[in-house]
């Protein structure tokens, strides 16, 4: 098991990150702003970056430490690894069975599957904690129609067939999800998904929270040896992580989601924590990132019992776990890949 490691978040819009022996230091204007060691330092995470030394990108490409680069609003633009050092026999494996679309379907199926039913006992928890602020029959009605479909998903070996399954659970998903709100109704609402992009609060922590759900997996993908960008269900695209979309699908409720609910219900964010631009796009600003960041970061450090492996690890160690097990199945360890259920 990958030990968890800090991330170094750098939401200050033109800062330059150099390096000076070990330690990692922050130019804004010339001025230095910051100084780090990198020793203790999983990856680095810079927001609306002039730029990084290539002193600094060597350094961190030998030691295995990932260099992530957005743009403020939470975009990805580029991540810069070192060397892979992933078994070849793994990822050949991985290769050939991308190529081959039944196969492709029948791992891709089990992704879907954590996804609806994790999003399933996300509206059973809301019936049981809040019987009274929420439309129960109505959320029951959305869970057995939930259910119906992983009936369905469970026996899906086609694709597009999959894919269609998967877009009618979010769509009933999504009918609930303003009805999950429970606080600041005038200011944070979901009527649907905007990406690029994000058009109103809600969308705005939703696109940052998966961003940041991307790298995570991602790098936990390629700690185990995998290829990150070539997936099964999610095929290949440019610069696209599809095989990191794919793991993170099931924790794209239970994690992500839960998270943006609980900053809204909490009243940790409010409506001063957001710009609306003159296209229609919201962005958080500054301050609410780093609010936002400081608690996806407590929340990684929170323990839960694994489903599948029976063992208390910190919620920032599942895309670990989920990509050690993705490992197993395609090494023939596994019959099947064991999918994240949380209850």
């Amino acid at each position: 098991m990958k030990k968890l490691l800090n991330t170094l978040y750098i939401t200050q819009p033109d800062v330059y990150l150099s390096l000076d022996g070990d330690n990692i230091v922050l130019l804004k204007e010339q001025e230095k702003i910051a100084r780090l060691p990198l020793h203790n330092l999983e990856s680095i995470v810079a927001f609306g970056y002039t730029g990084a030394s290539p002193a600094l990108m060597g350094y961190c490409a030998e030691r295995n430490i990932s260099i992530m680069f957005l743009t403020m609003n939470g975009r990805f633009i580029a991540r810069v690894i070192g060397q892979s050092k992933g078994n070849v026999v793994l990822r050949k494996k991985q290769y050939l069975l991308s190529e081959d679309e039944h196969r492709s379907a029948q791992i891709a199926r089990n992704f879907i599957i954590g996804k609806i039913y994790n999003s399933k006992w996300m509206l059973e928890r809301m019936t049981r904690d809040y019987p009274l602020r929420i439309d129960v029959p109505k959320f029951k009605e959305i869970s057995q129609q939930l259910s119906s479909i992983l009936v369905e998903v469970r026996q899906c070996e086609d694709l597009e067939r999959l894919r269609g399954l998967e877009g009618q659970a979010a769509i009933s998903y999504n009918k609930c999800f303003h009805h999950m709100i429970l606080q600041q109704k005038e200011d944070f609402y979901f009527h649907s998904r905007s990406r690029r992009p994000p058009l109103d609060n809600v969308n705005a922590m939703l696109s940052f929270a998966y961003t940041l759900l991307a790298n995570d997996t991602a790098s936990a993908l390629e700690a185990v040896g995998l290829d990150a960008y070539v997936g099964f269900l999610h095929r290949d695209r440019p610069g696209r992580v599809s095989l990191a979309l794919d793991v993170m699908e099931e924790l794209r409720g239970c994690f992500a989601d839960k998270f943006v609910l609980s900053l809204i219900n909490k009243k940790v964010v409010n409506h001063d924590d957001f710009l609306k631009k003159e296209n229609g796009a919201v962005i958080m600003t500054d301050e609410a990132r780093k609010k936002f960041l400081a608690a996806w970061q407590t929340k990684k450090q929170e323990a839960i019992t694994h489903p599948f492996l029976g063992e208390k690890i910190a919620w920032g160690l599942v895309p670990h776990a989920q990509a050690l097990l993705l490992a197993r199945h395609l090494r023939n360890d596994l019959d099947e890949y064991p999918p994240f259920l949380w209850k």
